[in-house]
């Protein structure tokens, strides 16, 4: 039986800038790095909540059949307060696509951004 998500995996154009981006922007630490016959790949996991990964995954074969098979669509991270973030975040280069946050159909705040290699990424602010 599924207990709990085990981690999100995203495939990634440079694993070192990804990590450092991850690492840097988020707070994000690294558990693990290390390579296989076909790729390169990190576990990112914050402190506050270690029992969730991102797996950071580059092939080192660029035409690999693994990248093409599927992707994530987005990853989200909880913020308290999604206005105190943006502009947080925004101190940080990110680029929000649109310039007020959406509201989901549970009312959570919303707000998209695209990651170093064309991730969507997005900030929620859950109701609370």
């Amino acid at each position: 039986m599924i207990k709990k998500i085990e981690h999100t995996a995203i495939i990634v154009k440079n694993l070192e800038e990804s990590i450092h981006y991850y690492s840097t922007i988020f707070g994000m630490s690294l558990r693990t790095k290390g390579d296989n016959k076909q790729r390169s790949m990190a576990f990112l996991y914050f402190e506050t909540d270690p029992a969730h990964e991102i797996e950071l995954i580059q092939d080192l074969q660029p035409d690999a059949e693994y990248a093409a098979a599927g992707i994530v669509n987005h990853l989200a991270f909880t913020v308290e307060n999604m206005e105190e973030a943006v502009r947080f975040y925004e101190g940080k280069g990110i680029e929000f696509h649109t310039d007020k946050p959406n509201v989901a159909i549970d009312g959570a705040k919303t707000s998209f951004f695209t990651g170093p290699n064309g991730e969507l990424l997005q900030l929620v602010e859950p109701v609370r």
